[in-house]
């Protein structure tokens, strides 16, 4: 499907709903993380395809989820006391960006290779294949946005989703 991917189609979406919708199910299925999700009270209009935004936020998820359980897991053979998982969701405005930022208290980004994360078939989970941060970097080239992966203090991810906001259609 990555050498498939459809050219997006743009429209005029509300991100609130599509950022909603792509965290319900893991949400539901990893009850023993806490979610902190932040949506503004009002309308955040982004020209894109929903179908793909929404498909970069599962997938950025499940990377952040992965990595927690990685933790508690290294946690747990090291006799470590048990992290609490803790998955943070947001939207921030600003003039000329909309970005999607999720943060995670998981393993990190890994020191090596870090540079080549977004790349296909890259990957450093023994069952992972590579393509979820690849399928992700391709969505936001086709919106014109950026992806950013970032180090979390003391520990854990920040991974942002930064979108050109359409100056025709924003409120000002």
């Amino acid at each position: 499907s990555f050498a498939r991917m459809q050219q997006p189609v743009l429209k005029q979406e509300d991100l609130s709903p599509i950022v909603e919708r792509a965290l319900f199910l893991q949400r539901q299925a990893h009850t023993d993380i806490k979610f902190d999700i932040r949506l503004p009270g009002h309308e955040v209009p982004l020209r894109c395809d929903g179908r793909l935004v929404g498909q970069a936020v599962v997938n950025i998820t499940k990377n952040a989820i992965e990595s927690i359980e990685g933790r508690i897991a290294e946690d747990a053979t090291a006799s470590r006391p048990a992290v609490k998982g803790e998955l943070s969701v947001g939207i921030e405005e600003s003039d000329g960006q909309v970005v999607v930022a999720v943060e995670d208290n998981g393993k990190g980004l890994p020191q090596q290779c870090r540079e080549r994360l977004t790349e296909p078939y890259v990957t450093t989970r023994a069952k992972g294949t590579g393509l979820g941060l690849a399928i992700v970097k391709k969505i936001m080239e086709d919106h014109q946005g950026e992806l950013a992966l970032e180090d979390r203090e003391p520990r854990g991810a920040r991974i942002t989703l930064a979108f050109m906001r359409d100056t025709r259609t924003a409120p000002r």
